[in-house]
């Protein structure tokens, strides 16, 4: 059957823990394969505080989820192996990653640190049927990069993603508008992209318990008990529709940021606060990675209804400091957030300079200095010997970070 156009979602498997399993492996053979037992990235092994970023599928047979502390994942799996997370790597292998899917299609949107969308309407026809197409590059990515994804394939974005979230590990499934009935309707309301248990309870309530109850609910149902932008919203997923088109990326020097969409709804201020640090770690390792530095900071949120906010501020001088990243990123948190449940928190960099052209402030201090000097030593030692040999503090004490970000008053879009 022809469609109008062909968009494949590419997920790939655990990221954070895959790819700690690789640089593990690559370091020692021997070592265990944290992909074959329960096991979690996300904060120091001794550590009862923290945030799970990833976890292995024997994890999530134990119902650990993504977003959820560290001590109540603990708890669902007492046995669970928890590994500190190692940006610098994780980048590099998102990179690799990227570069090989643009021998497939120019047009490729990098919806996070481990996800992208491939347009492959203009360039199937030089690879052949769309399935072994995709199954060709899961095979490559699996030989070449050493671990798994996940690809789906359908006529748009939402499709395409639901279908990659079908079984895994490492497999191709296919998710077009005839389809639909029988792969997507059947499935609990939970599942549908950005429904959150908050929405999926309130339907639940009205008799709505899967997908298809939803989409053959009348919208004006849907809008009066969800909101109007929100309800027609979740009627037209329902539906499988979704008209976003795959957007390129921005020019290099436009911006830096990361965003992670949570397992569950984050409302406490604290747990917000671990996802910023993680993602000011992605952040500010990849600015010092690409020698560039911003000037202005954005925390984007978007809460169970669909309803996106965002606070930006400009810093007196350019930085790539994670700590500075993290510090400005926690206060514009603080002066925006009302605690509105939220399923997504992303943090951008925008106003990118080259770091030969880096200002001299006549306020930097002796401290700061240091604290850049360090930053980068830190880089280059987790670079050789990996996260293990050196660690931000803030990762192994919840005090360390709630005394961090109460002093200024205390998540994958990489582009």
């Amino acid at each position: 059957m022809k469609h109008d156009r062909l968009i494949f979602h590419i997920d790939v498997n655990s990221a954070f823990l895959s790819w700690e399993s690789v640089y593990r492996l690559k370091q020692d053979p021997d070592a265990v394969d944290l992909r074959s037992i329960p096991s979690a990235v996300g904060g120091d092994s001794k550590s009862r505080h923290g945030i799970v970023l990833a976890k292995s599928t024997l994890a999530r047979k134990y119902g650990v989820a993504t977003g959820e502390p560290l001590a109540s994942a603990r708890r669902k799996c007492p046995s669970l192996t928890i590994v500190p997370s190692r940006f610098d790597f994780y980048i590099k292998c998102s990179q690799k990653l990227h570069h090989l899917l643009e021998d497939y299609t120019p047009d490729i949107e990098k919806f996070s640190i481990d996800e992208a969308f491939l347009d492959m309407t203009e360039t199937i026809h030089l690879f052949g049927d769309p399935r072994e197409t995709a199954d060709a590059i899961r095979r490559r990515i699996a030989r070449e990069l050493n671990f798994t994804v996940n690809i789906g394939i359908s006529s748009n974005k939402l499709l395409a993603k639901m279908a990659s979230d079908f079984e895994k590990p490492d497999r191709t499934h296919t998710l077009f508008p005839e389809e639909i009935q029988e792969k997507m309707w059947p499935l609990p309301l939970r599942d549908l992209f950005f429904v959150g248990s908050s929405a999926a309870d309130k339907m639940n309530r009205i008799g709505l318990h899967t997908i298809g109850d939803m989409a053959a609910c009348h919208e004006r149902i849907l809008k009066a008990h969800l909101g109007d932008k929100y309800g027609s919203q979740i009627h037209r997923y329902a539906n499988g529709m979704d008209d976003e088109p795959v957007e390129s990326r921005e020019p290099a020097n436009k911006g830096y940021g990361n965003r992670i969409t949570l397992a569950r709804d984050v409302s406490d201020f604290d747990t917000a606060c671990q996802v910023l640090l993680a993602l000011s770690e992605t952040v500010g390792a990849r600015l010092r990675e690409e020698r560039v530095r911003c000037n202005c900071i954005c925390v984007e949120l978007k809460d169970w209804q669909f309803v996106s906010r965002s606070h930006q501020l400009t810093l007196d001088t350019p930085t790539d400091s994670t700590q500075i990243l993290y510090q400005n990123a926690c206060r514009l948190l603080k002066e925006f957030w009302d605690l509105t449940p939220v399923r997504l928190i992303g943090l951008r960099t925008t106003r990118i300079s080259e770091d030969s052209y880096e200002q001299l402030s006549l306020f930097e201090t002796s401290q700061s200095r240091k604290m850049k000097e360090l930053e980068r030593a830190v880089d280059k030692i987790r670079g050789k010997y990996g996260i293990d040999s050196i660690k931000r503090a803030s990762f192994l004490k919840e005090d360390a970070l709630t005394d961090h970000a109460v002093s200024k008053k205390k998540h994958l879009h990489s582009t």
